[in-house]
């Protein structure tokens, strides 16, 4: 699906901007502080830059993966002024960044109709705006021309299934549920037959966000894919990962633990507009090689965009 190639309209740059500033300022006065009073890219502008990174949770063994790319640079062409650090950072850290296996031309939120529904399901601790996700991800897709239908497959809380109906309700989609306590795996198999009945192109799962135990958690997610795959073979297309972007290198360790549990092919950092922790998204996308495919930069449904490594990283370190 094309999430790079689409063009970036003004109006999302002037949003990624804002929704980035706490950690664009952060990391501009750091990088700042590391270059001053220097006219060309050092030992001691590297040691800085390396402090500057990893107190902005990009994370020690990412952090020290783009030092020996500046390094290199540094080597390669001579004489690097300080001044054109910046460009020299995007061009490296842009360069890390994992993508998508494919990269087809789409507009942002459509898909590729097959006949069969694209189905998302989406995993991660309670807390980390996972069904406010879920909800604006409907929006987006609806907006885009899809019809749109939900699953609460998280009956471990019944305020899971609720907060999804309130979305369902708020963004004009349809909710498939039972009641709390039901078997999650029950509530995916009717979600996707529902959606094939009703000619759906896209089908979003929310499963439970617990992490207590991980065998559990494993177990409860291979079901609810196996029994999907009756209903659409190709089911789950996307297992969405979902991270707070604001609790830094906590997001890592959740990663590890989803990561070891299901295969997840798909990031969204959601809550950037509130932190100077965004650097967590270039370290996450670095570690895990998972393509970060979301961002939420703000409260309201458009503030989940679509995400370009190119344009998230010239937000950062470039005015």
């Amino acid at each position: 699906m094309g999430f790079f190639k689409n063009l970036f309209s003004k109006e999302k740059k002037e949003k990624l901007d804002s929704g980035l500033q706490k950690t664009k300022e952060g990391v501009w006065s750091k990088i700042t502080h590391a270059v001053a009073g220097k006219s060309k890219v050092d030992d001691e502008v590297l040691d800085n830059l390396e402090e500057a990174f990893i107190t902005s949770d990009v994370g020690v063994d990412t952090t020290l993966k783009i030092i020996d790319r500046i390094q290199e640079r540094v080597a390669r062409d001579k004489y690097v002024n300080s001044n054109e650090l910046n460009n020299l950072l995007c061009e490296e850290i842009t360069d890390m960044i994992a993508r998508p296996a494919s990269d087809d031309e789409l507009a942002d939120f459509e898909i590729k109709k097959t006949g069969e529904p694209y189905v998302i399901m989406v995993v991660g601790v309670n807390g980390v705006g996972k069904t406010t996700t879920i909800g604006k991800l409907a929006a987006q897709y609806k907006k885009a021309g899809n019809k749109v239908v939900l699953g609460a497959a998280d009956t471990f809380r019944a305020a899971a299934i609720e907060q999804l109906d309130i979305w369902g309700e708020r963004v004009g989609v349809p909710v498939v549920k039972q009641k709390m306590g039901s078997d999650p795996a029950a509530v995916a198999f009717d979600t996707l037959s529902s959606a094939k009945a009703q000619g759906a192109d896209v089908v979003i799962i929310d499963t439970a966000g617990r992490l207590h135990n991980k065998i559990g958690l494993m177990n409860e997610l291979s079901k609810i894919k196996n029994v999907m795959k009756r209903v659409v073979p190709d089911a789950p297309q996307e297992i969405l990962l979902v991270l707070d972007g604001s609790t830094g290198q906590n997001a890592f360790e959740q990663a590890r633990q989803f990561v070891a549990a299901t295969e997840v092919n798909a990031l969204a950092v959601t809550k950037l507009d509130g932190t100077a922790k965004g650097g967590v998204v270039i370290g996450i996308s670095d570690q895990f090689r998972i393509p970060v495919k979301y961002i939420g930069i703000g409260e309201g449904i458009d503030d989940l965009q679509i995400f370009r490594p190119e344009e998230f990283v010239r937000s950062l370190f470039l005015s």
